[in-house]
């Protein structure tokens, strides 16, 4: 026994070792358990943040069928590591394999899943579903851009940054096929319930896969059901591939006609009849948003996003730097004749036009005249906080977006290089705009 016992006894220490480290990082507390991981709150000490930690069973890579499969898994993610920057998907930061331990190291999110919230005792507020349903949209369609599709969107693998709000990530990437490859049929991945007609046919797929468990999602944020009910996987089946869903508006009453199109064409068994693309559900979401005095936090992001995406000033940037760009800015309204910025004021802030015309002044006489998609009061940020050298006064009522200098000093280089490509764009136009005055062309 004394023989066994030494034998065994480096085994439970590295165990022991396992839950107070994992590699370089230093185990705070299990987060929970799954069949085959478990994840960790860490702390990297090297780059002072807290981190999660998928540690996968290596009994579970070991077992006969099942353990390639998930070893197929987990590369899958692996090779994720670095690629998938983008504000609404868990950013992985490093992944490892050895002898002893594999595991994933990625960003920690603090609120929990979208789980709690397809109950019908705790459901979200409609403006709130459809903002969600939004950044999950933009998210996927960045991936599917770069040729992945998730394949296991469902509420326990979408995180919510801060618990009362709406801010989320995609996580879960494990089941994600490359789109370029061959490797897009079922093989046995994904959660039936939220597996498109033809995950379940075992057909090859593509985006709309993902679309399809998205609506799936949508549906049950807004009723706290599923749109189909079955006992076993077969009948599941059957009724997704033979039935049509019920209307959300059936199981809750303030949701619009509009939301029971939207989810519907997203639950199309036909991909024909489908979403096309991520751009058109996008689309649909924000028209919705922007159409109907949906009960919500806030004015919704939605909104915002879909207003700067169809500005000029902001032609050239990628969604993840327009999202940037909302956090670090503020939306003001103004009515006709109300001044937006006053000459001799100090110019801490510059502003774009969204909607609405404005007049700029410089004592009574008029300088020009701006539309939607132009900025003012740029040369603030460009020369270092100058005074203002003209008024600008709203012409009718207006929406523009307001940034300080000092929080785009914060924002990402990125982020700064096409703010001063775009104001280069203006600074050339308005130079030759006056040179045709003073030629008199």
């Amino acid at each position: 026994m004394r023989g066994r016992d030494r034998a065994e006894k480096p085994g439970k220490q590295r165990r022991m070792r396992i839950m107070q480290k994992i590699g370089k990082y230093e185990v705070l507390k299990k987060l929970g358990d799954g069949a085959t991981s478990s994840v960790y709150l860490a702390h990297d000490p090297f780059s002072n943040r807290d981190i999660a930690i998928k540690l996968v069973s290596q009994e579970a890579f070991n077992e006969v069928g099942s353990g390639k499969v998930l070893h197929n898994l987990f590369v899958t993610e692996a090779s994720l590591a670095g690629r998938l920057i983008h504000p609404h998907i868990v950013e992985i930061y490093d992944a490892v394999a050895d002898e002893d331990n594999a595991y994933i190291v990625m960003e920690y999110i603090a609120g929990g899943t979208l789980h709690r919230f397809t109950r019908p005792d705790n459901l979200l507020g409609l403006g709130d579903v459809i903002e969600i349903i939004f950044k999950c949209c933009r998210a996927l369609d960045f991936a599917s851009r770069m040729g992945i599709i998730h394949r296991d969107i469902k509420p326990a693998n979408i995180l919510i940054k801060d618990s009362a709000g709406t801010d989320i990530k995609i996580t879960d990437f494990g089941s994600a096929a490359m789109l370029l490859s061959t490797r897009t049929v079922v093989d046995g991945i994904g959660t039936p319930a939220y597996m498109s007609p033809e995950q379940h046919l075992n057909k090859p797929l593509n985006h709309q896969t993902d679309i399809y468990a998205l609506g799936v999602v949508m549906f049950q944020l807004l009723t706290g059901r599923m749109p189909f009910q079955a006992g076993n996987i077969a009948a599941l089946a059957y009724q997704m591939l033979n039935s049509s869903p019920p209307l959300p508006s059936e199981f809750r009453r303030d949701i619009p006609g509009e939301i029971d199109v939207l989810v519907l064409r997203a639950l199309q068994r036909d991909p024909a009849l489908r979403y096309q693309t991520w751009q058109q559900f996008a689309d649909d979401l924000a028209a919705i948003a922007s159409g109907a005095p949906l009960p919500r936090h806030g004015v919704l992001e939605t909104e915002k996003f879909n207003a700067l995406r169809k500005l000029s000033f902001f032609s050239a940037f990628s969604d993840v730097e327009l999202w940037e760009v909302l956090r670090v800015s503020e939306w003001l309204s103004a009515g006709k004749n109300e001044i937006i910025m006053k000459e001799g004021e100090p110019g801490d802030f510059f502003c774009v036009l969204a909607s609405g015309e404005l007049r700029v002044m410089r004592k009574h006489r008029l300088l020009n005249t701006l539309k939607p998609g132009e900025c003012f009061g740029e040369m603030a940020y460009l020369s270092g906080g100058n005074v203002r050298i003209a008024d600008v006064i709203a012409a009718e009522e207006v929406r523009m977006m307001k940034i300080p200098v000092a929080a785009l000093d914060r924002a990402s280089e990125m982020c700064r290089l096409n703010f001063d490509r775009a104001f280069l764009r203006v600074l050339v136009n308005r130079l030759q705009l006056a040179n045709s005055k003073l030629s008199g062309i």
